[in-house]
């Protein structure tokens, strides 16, 4: 169990600052966060499609995560953190540009020409990894992308990774015994027959998930002697949904062990196997980390990519895989975009803290920027958790949060204090709820509170800028 030292977050200022943010003044660091030391390494780890509730740290009864559990245990776990958007693309532009979906390039999945392509991130986005491989930081990206196709100006080797393994298209990462991978910017083969339908049970070789563990230990070790970032982009749990379609059953795993014999459906099975496999590699890499040296000065941030789906036949009520919240992947309500998050620095971060800080994954490049000691740029949505994380200086806190979602029409979100309010359609009104008093947003109280609505308008004018591939569009008539 975890002892719970309960850091809360400072209430949500109303100040005049810039997009979103208490106007406190920060400084931009010149050096690491530890001064007279080596900067801190930096191992991001991110789950697809896992939901706030399916850990044990997070209240998970029928799942075995004890490696993650443990790491909750020993740094501190979140629970007001939430992703980027409700589905990966975009959730990952919002992670690795510091903006959130009113403002960075990516704010769907597709747009990019064709169904299945990606708009890329262009040259003059400012992608995490180019700032801290000017800092002198080894760089790697192992697993899934999302935000270039082959040939773009978004691809990882040309956005600051040294070294790319795995995915670029999210469909593509849809197949885990897919026949070629992408290394760098060239294709590899894998020994599994290219996916059919015809063929879709015979194709089970060589898991990429285990490709890309073992290729996380190579890094680790090849760069134990510099300042690394390496960002870990499982595809773990999202479903196959092609051969969802072909079979009914998506859920990709070697084998459904340590739940062969519980007496679940198969799908879920399959999903809870995936997870508790994802758990033992992701503590073979921490152990590596041990074996290594590199534990005491290394950051290791867990979260996912947004709520989990209903996808690959598994039905999220039946492990609560958005726990206490309403809504999967694809809704703007909690259990779409508030995540797992967890981070873990030894000898900095108290073990066994839990904070109710409000975080975002557009936080992420300015707490990494801070943390390494790099010019912070100007102009984020992101504000740096390095002084909760070091217990230095003021933490800052946001005045609001913003998400927008373009599948079927256009929605929108916004947190501002303890108060969520969603829109489902341009030409709608809003709806409000008190996270404090109803976190599941089951009551609709925006007739009770007209002054917020009125304040939460206002910041609506503000949260985005116009997007040629995003435009917004009223949804369709059925």
């Amino acid at each position: 169990m975890l002892r719970a030292i309960l850091v809360t977050g400072i209430a949500f200022g109303l100040g005049a600052g810039g997009a979103g943010v208490t106007d406190t003044p920060a400084a931009e660091p010149s050096e690491p966060a530890i001064p007279g030391g080596r900067p801190p390494n930096i191992l991001l780890i991110v789950a697809d499609d896992l939901g706030y509730g399916d850990l044990g740290c997070y209240g998970q009864q029928k799942i075995r995560t004890p490696h993650l559990d443990q790491l909750a245990e020993e740094g501190i776990r979140f629970t007001n953190a939430y992703a980027g958007s409700t589905v990966c693309a975009p959730s990952r532009c919002a992670l690795m540009t510091g903006l959130h979906t009113g403002h960075c390039r990516v704010r769907g999945n597709g747009g990019g020409g064709s169904p299945r392509s990606n708009v890329p991130l262009a040259p003059n986005d400012i992608c995490i990894a180019e700032l801290l491989k000017k800092a002198g930081y080894a760089t790697a990206l192992i697993g899934k992308w999302g935000l270039g196709e082959a040939g773009s100006t978004g691809l990882p080797t040309r956005k600051g990774f040294d070294y790319f393994f795995g995915y670029l298209n999210q469909h593509h990462a849809h197949n885990y015994y897919p026949d070629f991978l992408w290394r760098n910017e060239e294709k590899v083969r894998i020994d599994n027959p290219q996916s059919t339908v015809e063929n879709v049970a015979a194709q089970r070789r060589v898991y990429a998930p285990d490709l890309f563990r073992e290729e996380a230990l190579r890094f680790l070790t090849a760069h134990r002697d510099r300042p690394f970032f390496l960002y870990f982009a499982t595809t773990v749990p999202h479903a196959n949904n092609e051969r969802t379609r072909a079979t009914g059953e998506g859920n990709e795993v070697p084998d459904d062990a340590p739940y062969t014999h519980e007496d679940w459906p198969q799908a879920e099975k399959n999903k809870a196997a995936m997870i508790t496999r994802l758990d033992a590699d992701i503590g073979t890499i921490l152990t590596h980390l041990r074996k290594l040296k590199l534990e005491r000065n290394t950051l290791v941030i867990f979260t996912s990519d947004n709520g989990p789906h209903r996808e690959g036949g598994n039905k999220p009520e039946f492990f609560r895989s958005s726990g206490p919240f309403r809504g999967i992947k694809r809704d703007l309500y909690e259990g779409g975009i508030r995540v797992p998050f967890i981070i873990r620095w030894p000898e900095r971060i108290k073990p066994g803290t839990v904070t109710d800080h409000v975080t975002a994954f557009w936080d992420f490049l300015p707490t990494a920027c801070d943390l390494a000691g790099v010019p912070v740029p100007s102009q984020l949505d992101g504000i740096s958790l390095a002084p909760l994380l070091t217990g230095q200086g003021q933490q800052r806190t946001h005045e609001f949060l913003y998400w927008e979602f373009h599948e079927g029409g256009f929605r929108q979100a916004v947190r501002h204090g303890s108060w969520k309010a969603v829109r489902h359609a341009p030409n709608l009104p809003l709806e409000l709820y008190d996270l404090q008093a109803d976190p599941s947003e089951t009551r609709n109280i925006a007739a009770q509170h007209p002054d917020i609505i009125m304040r939460i308008e206002t910041y609506l004018k503000t949260a985005r800028t116009d997007s040629k591939e995003f435009p917004i569009r009223l949804p369709k008539k059925k």
